[in-house]
This record gives structure tokens, sequence and C-alpha cells, in this order.
């Protein structure tokens, strides 16, 4: 008994010695491409982190002396993808679960709805170093259509008393619209949560639920919708309000391979394509519908990050939402709306998606350029959150 005790905490020991304020150390990484995120791309240059921060970032080699160094040589250095609406929870295989969206770059997630304990549970798991995991950024969930006013007044103060921030996963009626029982319980939320300081994300996948969202004050949007054509000057009037919007770009593009390996092609959650997708139009045109709205809105100025609404596979889901956007949208394009958009989104901009002096030190060090490809944003080596390294693939 007493050598299972000792055993047991060493195990303890070892396990919260895994937490990043207790890991956290001083790194200099040498000899990267440096894709700062706003624009400035550093062809050689260095990042010097100190207490989980960028303490400099420049062109050259940086002169640490007793600082470990990373020799990052024909590798790029790049803010840490941010998944802001990406289903997770607790759960039985949530250590795997969390090291996979690591492996795959992700440093920070929105929890996409699910029950509000689970996922701050989830969040507490990996803040006490029990797990390792992306910084996870609990949200909770109602629903519009089964539930009043007062119903959802309540529910909106019971979550914010337990610590969530965002409430998520509440979906309009797209066809012919939203109904008047959900627009009278969206205003009733709008106005709860102002008081509460809590904000609201909301599923608005056709022109019609989006318009109406944002006429009711929504100000963060999860999808692109895929029900009809955006207007311009619709995309012109949620750009102007300050509403900001998600890609899920991938949602009626078909999955291959993920699930099974019969070339067959499946839906996001491993059923047929296209007849599984939900409330489908017919034959996949969703697709075309999210591919040419999500320009429309980049086109007219929204603030446009990136979102999966996914639960399978990170690097898969990585790589089919980055094929789908690579239809519209340059590689340019796309390392802004997956870094200082999504912090944008996130309301975490002095926080997270640019490598720049004071932000928190969440980088990525992928082989290749990505400049020159998505692809390149696939082939991950080094990921790091808060400047400690929590997946290492060289």
């Amino acid at each position: 008994m007493k050598f299972s005790a000792t055993a047991a905490l060493v195990a303890l020991l070892a396990c919260f010695a895994s937490s990043p304020a207790l890991h956290a150390q001083d790194l200099v990484i040498n000899n990267a491409r440096i894709i700062v995120g706003n624009g400035t791309v550093i062809e050689r240059g260095s990042l010097v982190i100190r207490g989980g921060k960028i303490a400099a970032v420049a062109a050259g080699a940086a002169n640490a002396p007793g600082v470990q160094a990373i020799d990052a040589n024909g590798m790029t250095a790049l803010p840490g993808f941010i998944d802001a609406h990406r289903h997770v929870n607790t759960g039985p295989n949530e250590r795997e679960e969390m090291q996979a969206l690591l492996d795959a770059g992700y440093t920070t997630i929105l929890s996409g709805g699910g029950p509000a304990e689970g996922n701050l549970t989830l969040r507490d798991h990996i803040e006490s170093g029990a797990i390792k995991g992306p910084r996870i950024i609990p949200s909770g969930r109602l629903d519009l259509a089964m539930s009043t006013p007062d119903e959802v007044r309540a529910e909106t103060r019971r979550q914010a008393k337990l610590g969530i921030k965002w409430i998520g996963e509440l979906a309009l009626t797209p066809k012919p619209g939203p109904t008047p029982t959900e627009m009278e319980n969206l205003r009733a939320l709008l106005d709860e949560a102002k008081k509460a300081g809590v904000r609201v994300q909301i599923h608005a996948v056709s022109p019609q639920a989006m318009m109406a969202a944002v006429d009711a004050g929504v100000k963060y949007l999860v999808h692109t919708p895929h029900f009809g054509w955006l207007a311009f000057d619709d995309a012109k009037r949620v750009a102007a309000n300050g509403v900001k919007q998600l890609s899920t770009i991938g949602f009626g593009v078909p999955v291959f391979g993920v699930f099974a390996n019969d070339n067959n092609p499946r839906f996001r959650d491993g059923k047929p394509w296209p007849e599984s997708i939900l409330q489908g139009d017919g034959r996949g045109q969703e697709a075309g519908y999210k591919a040419v709205n999500a320009r429309t809105s980049w086109d007219a100025g929204v603030i446009y990050g990136y979102g999966t609404d996914t639960n399978y596979d990170p690097k898969a889901g990585l790589a089919h939402e980055l094929k789908s956007l690579n239809l519209m949208f340059s590689a340019q394009d796309i390392i802004k709306l997956m870094g200082p958009n999504s912090a944008s989104y996130l309301e975490m901009s002095s926080e997270l998606g640019t490598l720049e002096t004071g932000k928190l030190a969440d980088v990525v060090i992928v082989g290749g350029n990505p400049l020159d490809g998505y692809w390149n944003l696939l082939n991950t080596k080094l990921v790091l959150k808060a400047g400690v390294v929590v997946a290492d693939k060289r």
C-alpha cells in the first residue's frame, strides 16, 4: 500500500508538472520564416519568448544567452490556429482529443455549444494541467424554439453565474425565416446577455435568418449562409453593424476518406452526401451558396473569421475547411481570417491572432511556406501555447 500511494503521488505530481504555468520557459526561435499575421512577412527572422509572451520579433538571428534556442531553418512560424466554433466537451477520450487538436496546430477553441457544465469542466482540466489541450473558451446553449422569454432570461442568468461568457448553438429557422417565437426569445436573450456580460453566437444559415439576427442586434454569426444567395447590399449592412462572422465553409462540401476509405462522398457526420445535409436544398448546392456568400461577406468588409462547426478528427477537419476556403480565398486571405480576424471575433485581438510583441506566445511552426499553398498549414512541426511546447513533430 505504501508503494502504491507513493507511485500515485509521483503520477499526480507529474500530471500537474505539465501545467503551462509550471512549464513556461524562455525560448528563442531562429532562422524561421515569420508570418506575423498583420501582412508582414519576415523571410528569415527570430522570435524571442519570455514568460509565455512574445518579447521580440525581428529579422536575423536573436542573441539570447542562456535561453533555449530552436532552429526553424526551412520552416515557417505563424500564429496559433483558432477555431471559433468547434464542438468539444468533457468526456472519457478528452485527453486524446485535446492532444489531437494541439497536434493539428490549434491553440484556442471556442466550444460550439453543448452542456455548459461539461465545457467548463474541460476548460478546468486543461487549465489545472490534468490534461494538455488548447485554450478552451466554454460556452452554453439554449433552444430558442422551445423556450419562453422568461425561461431564456433565467437560463442566461444561470449560465452566467456558472462562469459562461458565450452562449452559442442557437439556431434560427432558415426558411421561410425565423418564427415570431424565435425572434421574441432572441430579443430577450440579447437583452439579458448584455446585462450579464455574455456574448451570443447565432446559427443563421439563410440570408433571411442572417438579416433578422442582425436587425435584432446579434453581433456574432457562426455560419456563412448556405440556403440562398446573400445580396451584396445586405452583406454591407452586416459589416456596417459591426457583425462578425465565421467561415464553416466546409459545410455542404463532401468529405472523403475520413469516415471510410470507399471513395463515397459523406456529410461531415459520416452519413451519405448530399442527402444527409441538414434541411438540404438538394444535390449539395449548399456548398455553392456558402462559397460565393463567403466571398460576398469578405468583399463587403465583414470581419470574417475561422470556424469549422465540426467534431471529427482535427487535422482532417482542418484540411477540409482549408480546401473549401481555398476555392474563394488566397493563401494570404486565409492567414488573415484564421489569425487576426478570428482573434477579433473572440474579442481577443490584444492577446492572439498575430506574432507581435506583448501577445501570448501561441505559435505554430510548419514545414514549407503556407503562402505557397494552404496544404503547408497541414505540415505541423512544433506548436507552442503561451510559450509552452505542446506538440513536437520534428
